[in-house]
C-alpha cells in the first residue's frame, strides 16, 4: 500500500506538562485537542510553528482505560499514524498480507484502525484528507 507518515503518537502521563514542555520549551502549536470516549483519553496534536513536517501526538489515558499503563521512560511510543487515499483498500491488503485490524476506531467526521507491525507496534492507518 502506498502511504504518507503523517505523525508520532506518543504516551504521556501528565497531558498538562506535556503540553507545556512541548509549547514553551520546544515552541510547538496546539492545533487541536480530542476526547476518546472508546479508550478513555485525550489526544493532544502538536505542530512545529511553521505547521512544517509531521505532528506529534501525546495521548493521555484515564484511570481504567485498557490503555492505561504503568509508564516507563523509553516505552511510551503509542503508534506511528499513516494516511492512505483508501482505508477500506488499505486495511483489506494489511489484511491480506497478516496483519488484520486490531482496533478501528469512529469518531464522528473520521474513522481510522490500527494494525500491529512485526515488534507490536501499533500502526495507524487513515483516509487521507
Amino acid at each position: 500500500m502506498k502511504t504518507k507518515f503523517i505523525y508520532t503518537g506518543i504516551r504521556v502521563k501528565d497531558l498538562d506538562a506535556s503540553v507545556k514542555f512541548y509549547t514553551h520549551v520546544l515552541g510547538m502549536k496546539e492545533r487541536g485537542r480530542t476526547t476518546l470516549t472508546a479508550s478513555k483519553g485525550i489526544v493532544v496534536d502538536l505542530v512545529s510553528e511553521d505547521d512544517e513536517g509531521p505532528a506529534l501526538e501525546l495521548n493521555y489515558y484515564e484511570k481504567g482505560s485498557r490503555f492505561d499503563a504503568t509508564y516507563q521512560a523509553g516505552e511510551a511510543l503509542d503508534h506511528l499514524a499513516f494516511a492512505v487515499p483508501d482505508l477500506n483498500a488499505a486495511l483489506a491488503e494489511a489484511k491480506n498480507g497478516g496483519h488484520p485490524v486490531v482496533l478501528e476506531m469512529k469518531q464522528p467526521g473520521s474513522r481510522y484502525a490500527y494494525i500491529e507491525d512485526p515488534n507490536g507496534i501499533w500502526i495507524e492507518i487513515c483516509q487521507a484528507s
